[in-house]
């Protein structure tokens, strides 16, 4: 008798590979064309073909919500990973600079985003705490180094970095949110 695969096992090695190509494809469509992008334009872009985006992605809502689940992933993992290979103060400065390029990448897909069904905030919902969580570990690590001055609220270094988004121009907002980290950052420093 056969056995039947389990519906929990990992995918193949070239199904994930084409799930990546997919979503960095989609990431660039949809950040070039917004709502209107074409499903069929980000398979081409893949390098694949439209039955292995809807084999990945069986709604175009499915596409759009992974894309944006996995830019707040990585920037969740980054936290981690930038812990490990860089002083605790280094840590904080490099993410915040990560979260300036999540928040290109939401202000691109913004009309793609806002095009679910449902609107964005289901979307939305549960990546603060990503963030949060991330930006938490990353701002106690700094300060039990001794390397920044405590931080009342933590979430207070994103809406700084985030502020410039909001009031600058659509084309200029990200070198001045880059340099409001390494303010944010000269400031925090012990001395």
């Amino acid at each position: 008798m056969a056995e039947v695969p389990s519906k929990s096992r990992r995918p193949r090695a070239d199904a994930e590979r084409n799930r990546q190509r997919l979503l960095e494809a989609a990431k660039s469509v949809l950040a070039r064309d917004g709502a209107s992008a074409s499903l069929e334009e980000i398979a081409r872009t893949a390098g694949v073909g439209i039955g292995t985006l809807y084999r990945h992605f069986p709604k175009r809502d499915d596409l759009i919500e992974a894309v944006y689940h996995q830019a707040v992933s990585q920037l969740g993992e980054a936290a981690e990973q930038l812990s490990e290979t860089h002083a605790p103060a280094d840590a904080l400065r490099e993410w915040l600079l990560l979260f300036i390029d999540y928040m290109s990448t939401k202000r691109l897909m913004a009309e793609a985003l806002n095009s679910l069904d449902g609107g964005a905030s289901r979307v939305y919902a549960g990546s603060g705490d990503i963030m949060r969580q991330a930006l938490n570990g990353l701002v106690q690590r700094a300060e039990a180094a001794g390397e920044i001055r405590a931080v009342a609220d933590p979430f207070d270094l994103l809406r700084a970095v985030a502020g410039i988004h909001y009031i600058s121009p659509e084309s200029d907002w990200e070198p001045g949110a880059r340099a409001m980290v390494d303010i944010v950052i000269a400031g925090l420093r012990k001395a």
